[in-house]
């Protein structure tokens, strides 16, 4: 039987995606690997990659369609012995709409297929691991995984790159009393959650606004994602904030004297750079911190990995520089620099902003004295940074002095960090600020 070519999760968050650009046409012969389309995330424009190979028998949903969901056939692969006509039924899924108004690739005389009578049930979607990525496996074995209650994500395929075939699942015992028990487990919670009020309805707010002017601005996959993820973590995450002043003196000196060494490399050190390094280092001195929230329970980082905010048209992205708290200065300046470039022209890779224990949200730049930050889950907290400012201080001899002062606050999740936990983490954070050398032995 032909297999159907799915949407792809090509991030976590993703539930739909435009199919920005087919790299095939009907006919073609394409082999695992081979480059398939280009597809537009809630994050990104990414390619797409075929897992088995085949001869590409029809395409169902034309350039330029957006909101195309995840796992929805968007193309049949035709496999050793089968021709075009064995498509039946698996062309017969309606394409979404193209918003360019492009016809379907198919040709223009080919009629729709006839649905038989008594056509087999159509494949499950294909599901997922543990982990969000898709597991990979054949419509039939989908089909039969399905009818005998099975996982498909704890069985390991013996076809062609991994993939789930029928015998594997024949070769399976079925789990579907442990799979009830799940679902009746779970449905108190889920009947709660949807008697929740989610605030007034889209026709009760046009309704107030009916006789004032106005324009409606359609939501992208990225402005959804976001306010689908912050609602999640000030609903469920249990934030309380520190605040400290920071004297930035001798750091805008040290960083003066530095950016003066490093001219000739065409380096140029940002204040960004230093607190990045900071928070890395504190993450080390303070290893209990340096965790995150994994549902029943939490994980405690080895490395320093620290995500930053990048604002970018229509949102943000927290692209995580790896193993921070062992690079250098000028390596997280140019890394960091080459991250928020591609991050404003949406083409990093899921694997460079996910993940991470710690984030950076620094306004300072944009005139901002002090803000509170939003926990980015399952981050167990995050640093909002402030613009440097000078203020009169009073000096160790208690006398009033001019310095330079930026607030900043740490949002910390209660159930990875408890109070003084965060205050010793922000302490070692302040002391790599005000002593910038020690940061570089």
């Amino acid at each position: 039987m032909p297999t159907e070519i799915l949407m792809p999760a090509l991030s976590p968050t993703m539930e739909e995606g435009t199919l920005a650009k087919w790299l095939v046409k009907e006919g073609d012969t394409v082999s695992s690997g081979d480059l398939l389309a280009e597809i537009e995330t809630d994050k990104a424009t990414m390619e797409f990659e075929a897992v088995d190979e085949g001869v590409i028998g029809k395409i169902l949903v034309p350039e330029g369609s957006e909101g195309v969901k995840v796992n929805s056939p968007i193309a049949v692969l035709l496999e050793d012995g089968e021709s075009a006509d064995d498509i039946g039924a698996a062309s017969g899924a309606a394409a979404p709409a193209a918003s360019s108004g492009a016809a379907t690739p198919a040709s223009a005389g080919d009629a729709p297929a006839a649905v038989p009578a008594q056509a087999a049930p159509a494949a499950p979607a294909a599901p997922k691991g543990a982990d969000g990525t898709r597991v990979f496996a054949s419509p039939l074995a989908r089909r039969i995984a399905a009818q005998k209650g099975l996982d498909l994500a704890g069985l390991k395929g013996s076809g062609p790159h991994g993939r789930i075939v029928k015998a594997d699942v024949e070769a399976a015992q079925a789990d579907a009393p442990a799979k009830a028990a799940a679902s009746a487990s779970a449905a108190p919670e889920a009947a709660a959650a949807a008697s929740m009020p989610a605030g007034p309805s889209t026709e009760a707010v046009l309704k107030m606004y009916a006789d004032r002017e106005f324009e409606e601005v359609k939501l992208d996959g990225m402005r959804k994602t976001i306010a689908a993820r912050l609602t999640e973590a000030k609903q469920t995450i249990p934030h309380f904030y520190l605040r400290r002043d920071i004297r930035l003196d001798a750091l805008m000196s040290f960083r003066s004297q530095l950016n003066k060494q490093l001219e000739p490399r065409g380096v140029k050190l940002s204040v960004n750079d230093f607190i990045i390094k900071a928070c890395a280092l504190a993450l080390q001195q303070v290893p209990d911190a340096n965790a995150v929230w994994a549902g029943d329970r939490v994980l405690k980082l080895k490395p320093s990995d620290v995500a930053v905010a990048v604002a970018i048209e229509g949102g943000l992205f927290t692209p995580v520089l790896k193993d921070a708290d062992s690079k250098s200065l000028s390596s997280l300046s140019s890394e960091m620099k080459d991250l928020a470039g591609r991050a404003r022209n949406k083409k990093l890779a899921p694997h460079e902003y996910q993940g991470g224990a710690f984030a950076i949200s620094n306004l300072g730049m944009f005139g901002i004295d002090n803000f509170d930050a939003v926990i980015n889950p399952p981050h167990g907290a995050i640093l909002a940074v402030g613009a440097g400012v000078k203020k009169p201080v009073v000096g160790a001899e208690g006398q009033v002095e001019v310095a330079t002062v930026m607030s900043v606050t740490l949002s910390v999740d209660h159930r990875v960090i408890d109070g003084a936990l965060g205050a010793e983490l922000l302490q070692a954070i302040v002391d790599g600020l005000e002593n910038p050398m020690a940061m570089l032995a």
